[in-house]
């Protein structure tokens, strides 16, 4: 094992699969001579030329077209928006093209394509520019929809991506990119749509995805000082997703809280807890508890960055309530 950024896993796993497969290559503002906004694809150029590592104008409707097209001709494109606050402007294509094609074309064309780039909050940044788009995404069929917390899935899922067949939804945090983990020497794959489990524990259950990950493992720590065990199941996708970890999981604590970065309205907690309550209501002992963002366009000041986003307190709350310990 090493350790390395998750910048690096990213750009490991793409720089593997470009030495593997010719057919794959990288497109998207800045990412050629300026190696990447947030350096994810240093060095990159170098390697693999300007017919392979593209710069593009700033017109993300337009590349991420072309990098449809280009799917649908036998390419393997990775299209890197520097946020996906800014691919609002791509939807079009990712929605209406990428999406249906093979649906629309009767099976003739697929599309193997990866939309990646910074998602969700990243400091004071304002309303426009810290949306988290995971729920957004996963409501469209046709689409795979990925959220990684760690380097070591980071690599895994996104050498994943790109040897699929259908268009996938990479989404990154730019508070991660310099966040450090271990990673295997080789090559390896994690599979799409396969939750991992986190932490074990045996009195509740908490589910969550991405960098808000992190949170809840800070609130389970001071949990565990009180005498809570809690299990933290990462889903790591979100489209597929992997509803029968987070069902046995709760088999066995008989409580759920779901976590995650995103507003409340039609979000993924509100489909887990649709889930658990249709296949595993004879074994929740409370009702399933949801910490989100709060049902606001997000604040620029601190202080209420604070408020809107889940954090410790809020987790812990949740958890007591599961538990009647409130």
């Amino acid at each position: 094992m090493k350790t390395i950024q998750y910048r690096e896993a990213l750009r490991e796993a793409m720089s593997e699969e470009m030495r593997t497969d010719e057919n794959v290559f990288l497109m998207g503002e800045e990412v050629a001579e300026y190696n990447g906004a947030y350096k994810v694809s240093q060095g990159m150029l170098d390697e693999f030329g300007d017919k392979r590592v593209i710069d593009t104008p700033i017109a993300e409707l337009g590349f991420a077209g072309i990098g449809v097209g280009a799917s649908m001709n036998g390419l393997r494109p990775i299209v890197e928006f520097i946020t996906w606050n800014f691919a609002i402007l791509a939807a079009d294509q990712i929605i209406n093209s990428a999406a249906k094609m093979l649906q629309m074309s009767g099976g003739q064309y697929h599309c193997p394509i990866v939309f990646r780039g910074g998602n969700g909050t990243a400091g004071q940044l304002g309303a426009t520019h810290s949306q988290s788009f995971e729920a957004f995404y996963a409501h469209v069929p046709g689409l795979k929809v990925i959220t990684p917390s760690t380097p070591y899935d980071a690599k895994g899922l996104l050498k994943s991506a790109i040897r699929d067949s259908d268009p996938v939804v990479f989404l990154e945090s730019e508070k991660m990119y310099g966040d450090k983990g271990e990673v295997p020497e080789g090559e390896y794959l994690i599979p799409i749509g396969v939750a991992d489990v986190k932490r074990k524990g045996h009195d509740v259950t908490i589910v969550s995805f991405g960098k808000i990950i992190k949170v809840a493992h800070e609130a389970a720590a001071a949990l565990e000082k009180e005498g809570v065990s809690c299990e933290i199941i990462d889903l790591r996708t979100v489209r597929p997703i992997d509803y029968a970890a987070v069902v046995e999981s709760v088999k066995k604590t008989n409580r759920c809280v779901v976590v995650e970065e995103s507003w409340p309205l039609a979000s993924i907690s509100s489909e887990i807890a649709y889930h658990l309550q249709r296949y595993a209501f004879d074994h929740l002992d409370a009702p399933v508890m949801r910490v989100t963002q709060t049902d606001t366009p997000f604040a620029f000041s601190p202080t209420l960055i604070d408020e809107a986003l889940p954090n410790v307190a809020r987790i812990i709350e949740a958890v007591n309530t599961t538990l009647n310990r409130n």
